[in-house]
């Protein structure tokens, strides 16, 4: 077979990496193995701890819970800001990772259930570009009667989204900026972190969560048209409006917890539950 024979277009997220054999995408997590892209992330977890549910952050999905919250390596943007990008921007060389099985993973759940565990949280990461593994535990998870919640940037594409939407029951989801041109900039397009954050929405519970950059996505303008479009899904769904704090790439001071209020204001001009973060 010719090499050029063996050059894949990955379907997962909307980078859409268009890999030679033998090469990684820009996840760091799916490799051209063979003309097969494939996830070279399954069950290699960098992180395991349990924690309360509002730090995913979930507000309004059973508060007061604590939940199973796990993480692997890779992640299809290239946020300056990134809290996590020890793991985010690492692959299986680079990242610290156990492997640990989906039926592992749920009998550590469930194991944990007397400490107050109610299931799983795929989160640290962007967990979508090893999807099979989420799907596989959450499968197991959900047929156990745990509870599965995704924190996620969105951008996986819908096909994605439809084959594990039926194994959870809430989801955080980034709206990182409501800007075409800055969401490029990251490596996402932000109308399908719409579409995804409509679809989902339609499934389970949805909460959407806005870091506020200095100078990036903290004009009122700007929030006051997220908050609207949001309003078009629910009058009701929950908004995370996040304070920056520096890290990775971008050493510019935290944002003014005045100008959150600010925005969390002028978010609440449209929605009815906004809630603020890191103040």
């Amino acid at each position: 077979m010719n090499r050029d024979d063996l050059v894949q277009s990955c379907s997962v997220c909307v980078r859409h990496c268009r890999l030679n054999d033998g090469e990684t995408g820009f996840c760091g997590a799916r490799k051209n193995i063979e003309g097969r892209i494939l996830s070279v992330g399954y069950g290699k977890l960098t992180f395991m701890t349990l924690e309360e549910i509002e730090r995913r952050p979930l507000r309004m999905y059973l508060p007061g819970n604590k939940i199973l919250t796990v993480g692997s390596f890779g992640c299809d943007y290239l946020c300056p800001w990134c809290q996590n990008h020890v793991i985010s921007r690492a692959d299986e060389k680079t990242a610290r990772w156990k492997y640990i099985s989906p039926e592992q993973l749920v009998r550590t759940a469930l194991k944990m259930k007397k400490k107050g565990n109610i299931g799983i949280a795929y989160s640290f990461n962007e967990p979508l570009v090893n999807w099979e593994y989420v799907r596989d535990a959450a499968r197991l998870a959900s047929a156990k009667g745990l509870k599965n919640v995704l924190v996620t940037n969105g951008s996986a594409e819908i096909r994605v989204l439809e084959r594990i939407i039926r194994y959870f029951d809430a989801m955080n989801i980034d709206l990182k900026c409501f800007s075409e041109e800055k969401y490029r900039a990251l490596g996402g397009e932000l109308e399908d972190v719409k579409r995804f954050i409509e679809r989902a929405s339609d499934k389970c519970h949805v909460e959407v969560s806005t870091l506020i950059v200095p100078g990036w996505n903290d004009s009122e303008e700007e929030m006051e048209a997220m908050s609207d479009w949001l309003s078009w899904i629910s009058y009701t769904i929950p908004l995370h409006v996040t304070r920056y704090f520096p890290g990775y790439q971008m050493n510019e001071p935290p944002t003014s917890e005045q100008k959150i209020q600010e925005l969390a204001a002028t978010a609440r001009k449209n929605l009815q539950n906004v809630f603020v973060e890191n103040c």
